[in-house]
């Protein structure tokens, strides 16, 4: 008996080692995605075009730029978006910056803009989504408060937001506006429980609707009268997106295409207004999704940036940001207040020669580019990109392909900002707002 536990000693040490051997090698996976970092580009070639965020140059015709994030959860994407709209702003006469963000929280940062009460602070609390609680957020808004101060008339800075997930703010400016145009708003503000913070009971869906489609039409009415009603009947249209995107709630991927569709003519709308007031360039900004030249929802739906693209051809320029290595900030379960960071590695080569040329980030513009450089088979061609979203799933530690995409970066912007190492975002405690 004892020469047989002796000999069964061994097999399972074995085996404890094999798996011990297993479980380490599993968390490197899980680290790097993968084993290493991934391929790097050619580093002096690398060096030779490479250029910082103050050096973006966009062309004549572009009337759209849109500055992409490859993660909504990491601080330098955000401040990235100040850092690119003072190149905008100072060299290509750029008066307005566009949001993934609620339209009416976004005019309330507008307000705040112009002189507004409270702080920066209550002003990025005021978009309504978490990932924008943030310093980054506070400096970009304090920075247009303090450029408007001084602005000539007629070039003051506007903030516009054109997503339309969020109702409240919309619906309250809505009820101000008709009320300024000498309205009867008695029936719209039934429509709201002030006490829940919600669609009121008394009114189904439809209901509630088909009275804010009644409130666009007068509105509408009254605009052909010589009276500028434009932004409150886009204030109606938000609401209206949003009752009309509430009705795919159990369909992911029809809800996300018309979403975009949705954006879309936001943005067209905002470029309309600026043009009205004598600028003819807008700079928009949103998650790497939406804004590629080249994204597809299934067979059926095009992203933001590939309609705006098909539409616009040259007239709209996109700018991509990726990542070397990223600590991203996501939420823990639905709530997107509380959060964990998470580390990841894109793989991408481009990234990785920005952080082995010790830039911090770096902005590559592909059209500086010569056909014959080493560079072009990593611009060209299909490389992996880092991209994630507003959203955490267990298969992103074990999955690479799950936060990455295998795509041509020269067909989906026109450059991109590579960051080293990006940090996470740190949210302010809704408390304080």
């Amino acid at each position: 008996m004892k020469n047989k536990e002796t000999k069964k000693h061994p097999i399972r040490k074995v085996l404890l080692a094999l798996l011990a051997v297993a479980i380490v090698v599993g968390c490197i996976f899980s680290y790097f995605g993968g084993f290493g970092t991934g391929k790097c580009a050619d580093t002096a070639e690398f060096a030779k075009y490479a250029r910082s965020v103050s050096e973006i140059s966009i062309s004549a015709q572009a009337h759209v730029v849109a500055l992409g994030e490859a993660t909504h959860g990491n601080a330098e994407f955000q401040q990235l978006k100040l850092d690119v709209f003072k190149v905008m702003v100072e060299k290509y006469g750029v008066r307005a910056f566009a949001l993934e963000g609620d339209f009416g929280g976004c005019e309330a940062v507008n307000r705040y803009i112009h002189g507004g009460d409270g702080t920066a602070q209550e002003a990025a609390a005021a978009i309504g989504f978490p990932i924008y609680r943030t310093e980054q957020m506070e400096q970009l808004i304090a920075w247009m408060r303090d450029y408007n101060e001084t602005a000539e008339d007629g070039q003051d800075l506007r903030f516009y937001g054109f997503d339309m997930q969020q109702v409240e703010r919309n619906y309250n400016y809505l009820i101000e506006a008709t009320e300024g145009f000498g309205m009867d708003a008695s029936t719209l503000k039934k429509l709201w429980d002030e006490e829940k913070g919600c669609r009121s009971d008394a009114y189904s869906v439809e209901q509630w609707a088909k009275v804010i489609g009644d409130v666009k039409c007068e509105l509408q009415r009254l605009d052909t009268l010589n009276t500028n009603t434009a932004q409150a009947v886009h204030f109606a249209d938000i609401l209206l997106q949003n009752y009309e995107l509430g009705k795919l709630i159990t369909s992911m991927e029809k809800g996300v295409m018309l979403r975009d569709k949705y954006m879309t003519n936001n943005v067209y709308w905002i470029l309309e207004q600026e043009e009205a007031r004598g600028h003819h360039r807008i700079f928009i900004t949103a998650h790497n999704g939406h804004i590629e030249k080249r994204h597809n929802y299934g067979t059926d739906g095009k992203a933001m940036g590939n309609l705006l693209a098909d539409e616009l051809g040259e007239g709209y320029f996109a700018i991509g940001t990726d990542f070397f290595k990223a600590r991203v900030s996501l939420p823990k379960g639905e709530s997107h207040n509380n959060r964990r960071n998470h580390t990841y590695y894109s793989y991408n080569p481009l990234a990785k020669a920005s952080k082995k040329c010790g830039y911090d980030m770096a902005w590559l513009d592909f059209s500086i580019i010569p056909d014959d450089s080493p560079l072009q088979q990593y611009v060209s061609g299909y490389t992996w990109l880092g991209t994630i979203g507003e959203g955490y799933s267990p298969l992103m530690a074990v999955l690479p392909m799950a936060y990455r995409v295998w795509d041509s970066p020269a067909e989906l912007y026109e450059g991109m900002i590579l960051v080293s190492n990006a940090h996470p975002i740190e949210i302010r405690n809704i408390e304080n707002h």
